[in-house]
């Protein structure tokens, strides 16, 4: 004879846990829901917000009292002393025969920083090994040609230098060169 087996008996709630889950009150349920969503949305602002600010054009144009800076007197820069200005990015260079310019501190093979190596006299890439002379000029490649250059102004022995146009360059001339004479 076969045994039969027992009905699986499933356990009633008792009544006082029917009336807890309400479909009125907020359980754990709908509460991490709530929780979820909220972050959710503050998530998509600040997402939305950064995707704003990188679409925003920056302003291009300077003031005129910010693009021109006094670098000093003529008498302050020795014949064949480099200067950096951190502020304009920029070198003033006096060459030995007097003249200024002022180069600009970018690498022209890929933008890099140049910095000015007073042992070797010469600006030095340490990217990619692109050195200029004191005038710009392009002593070893890659870079294709010599640093742009930044207008200097002499008046009243006083060096001025407007940094606002740049002026690019294929190779050194004289008629860039600015003289306090």
């Amino acid at each position: 004879m076969k045994r039969k087996k027992p009905p699986i008996k499933t356990p009633q709630a008792a009544p006082s846990q029917a009336r807890s889950a309400a479909p009125d009150s907020p359980g754990r349920r709908s509460f991490l829901w709530r929780l979820w969503l909220a972050l959710g949305l503050a998530t998509a602002a600040e997402l939305g917000w950064i995707g704003e600010s990188f679409f925003r054009p920056r302003p291009r144009v300077r003031a005129a009292a910010q693009r021109w800076i006094v670098a000093g007197s003529v008498d302050l820069f020795p014949p064949g002393s480099v200067t950096p200005f951190p502020r304009g990015k920029l070198y003033l260079a006096r060459l030995p025969d007097g003249g200024f310019l002022a180069l600009s501190r970018s690498c022209t093979h890929l933008g890099c920083s140049l910095p000015w190596d007073e042992k070797r006299q010469e600006f030095v890439c340490p990217c990619h090994g692109s050195a200029f002379d004191i005038r710009g000029e392009v002593r070893q490649p890659p870079a294709p040609r010599a640093l742009d250059l930044f207008p200097v102004s002499i008046e009243n022995n006083v060096v001025r230098i407007d940094t606002g146009r740049t002026q690019r360059r294929g190779t050194f001339d004289e008629s860039q060169v600015a003289r306090p004479f």
